[in-house]
């Protein structure tokens, strides 16, 4: 029988010695002989991580400034007194190095310099911040302008943003909304920040007594004075009003009013009538102006007047209010008529070949029943006048005016106080503008020369090309 061996004896300790030599060394990841995969070491990143150099001068400064200061740094910095028989133990070899390679890199100074330079970037950047919070103090609204302008020389009302070769209307009121300090730089660079819209592009060489365009700008003292005043003298702005915040000039307008100024002559026949300056017009022509004028009125499918549109496109419909032609008038020798159209809204060139056409029946180049067939779905060879003597004089908004114009808060969009000085620019600028230009480059006198090279008869027996529904559907909206 063997006797137990009892703990701490030498034998026990030789034993248990012996078994720990029999074992088999342990390895990492093995615990009492139950396997354990290894954890996956991360792998190293390729790059080495950027730091910003801000942010570490930021983390430099934060470490600067806990650091204790001055005295109190000195102070906690300074060894202990010693005691009595005690001798003061010198630095380790490593902190000296430390400090030296620090007094040598002046980081404490950095840090101190980085402040400064961030103190004064921050007052330099709230000094040049002045002159816009006081802008931004100013209230910004949506307001309506109420613009005349005459159309020669420019390519037309819209801006073509990028393309500085075809100078528009607003070009010149953009630059000088920015000059008078109305909006900021950046809105006159993407018109899109001031909700800029206009109640109709009129096309080139198309002048407007009544234009209107809706746009937020500040509320500057004698802010009309100071727009004008960085505009040509032929365009002006006449006159201002508040509206609401989601009102847009091109959504909002129930119609528009446009009129054709044209010397007579462009009605006398063609066979039995003088085709200069001489011609006066017969009550008897002017009556049958009017009722060939009279067959726009109502709803027409308008393809044929326009490059723009199908015949069965939904968009050709068109609505016209009224249209007629008023007393003719003699100006420098030569005599002029208006031809008056209102209408919901126009398509590119419709006007000018809605005047075409009429000219050319009465005239003698073209049947009467071409304008009934223009209606329909066979190309119709309508000629287009010049674009010199058409003028937008007037939009509407009489929804607009019947809603908010007697709210108490804002004013109704009638222009009734400023018919004055649109009359006085009519007179002073388009009138003369037309006149003169008829003159000298007599352009009604060259286009209707090109009226016998039409073909106003080529669909009334055979079909000719008609165009898809979907040719042309760019373009939509008020052109003329």
């Amino acid at each position: 029988m063997k006797r137990a061996q009892r703990p701490g004896s030498l034998s026990c300790r030789l034993f248990c010695s012996l078994r720990e030599a029999a074992q088999p060394p342990r390895t990492p990841g093995v615990r009492a002989g139950k396997p354990r995969p290894a954890k996956p070491r991360p792998r190293q990143s390729p790059a080495r991580k950027q730091v910003c150099p801000r942010r570490a001068a930021v983390r430099r400064a934060l470490r600067f400034r806990l650091r204790p200061r001055g005295a109190a740094r000195a102070q906690s910095a300074a060894p202990s007194p010693p005691m009595a028989g005690n001798v003061p133990a010198p630095a380790p070899v490593g902190v000296r190095l430390q400090q030296d390679r620090k007094a040598r890199s002046g980081w404490q100074g950095g840090a101190r310099i980085w402040e400064e330079t961030e103190q004064q970037a921050k007052k330099l950047k709230s000094s040049g911040d002045e002159d816009g919070e006081q802008h931004r103090k100013l209230p910004k609204r949506k307001i309506v302008l109420l613009m005349a302008y005459s159309g020669k020389g420019y390519h037309g009302m819209q801006r073509n943003v990028g393309s500085s070769q075809f100078k528009t209307i607003e070009d010149d009121l953009v630059s000088a909304l920015v000059r008078s300090g109305c909006i900021p730089e950046n809105h006159g660079e993407d018109m899109r920040k001031m909700s800029f819209q206009r109640c109709a592009r009129t096309d080139k060489g198309v002048s407007a007594a009544g234009q209107v365009v809706s746009l937020k700008v500040w509320l500057i003292d004698d802010i009309l004075e100071k727009i004008n005043s960085h505009l040509p003298s032929h365009i002006r702005i006449l006159g201002l009003k508040r509206v609401t915040g989601g009102f847009n000039s091109k959504n909002k307008c129930d119609a528009r009013t446009y009129f054709y100024m044209l010397p007579t002559f462009a009605f006398a026949h063609k066979d039995r009538d003088v085709q200069d300056e001489t011609y006066r017009l017969t009550a008897e022509t002017l009556q049958s102006v009017n009722r060939l004028l009279a067959c726009y009125k109502g709803t027409h499918n308008f393809h044929n007047f326009t490059s723009q549109k199908g015949p069965r496109e939904p968009s050709a419909q068109r609505y016209i209010l009224d249209m007629y032609c008023e007393e003719p008038f003699v100006r420098e020798g030569m005599e002029f008529a208006v031809i008056k159209v209102k209408g919901q809204s126009f398509m590119t060139h419709q006007i000018r070949k809605m005047v075409g056409l009429v000219v050319a029946i009465v005239k003698g180049y073209a049947p009467e029943s071409v304008l009934a067939r223009s209606w329909g779905e066979a190309k119709v060879d309508v000629p287009k006048a010049p674009g010199l003597g058409l003028v937008l004089e007037r939009v509407h908004f009489e929804k607009y005016n019947q809603r908010f114009g007697n709210d108490g808060l804002h004013e109704p969009l009638d222009w009734v106080q400023e018919e004055a000085e649109v009359a006085a620019f009519k007179e002073q600028h388009i009138y003369p503008a037309i006149v003169s230009t008829e003159r000298h480059e007599r352009s009604m006198a060259q286009w209707l020369s090109t009226l016998p090279v039409h073909d106003f008869s080529a669909t009334a027996h055979a079909a000719a090309k008609v165009p898809s529904p979907l040719e042309g559907s760019e373009g939509d909206g008020d052109s003329d």
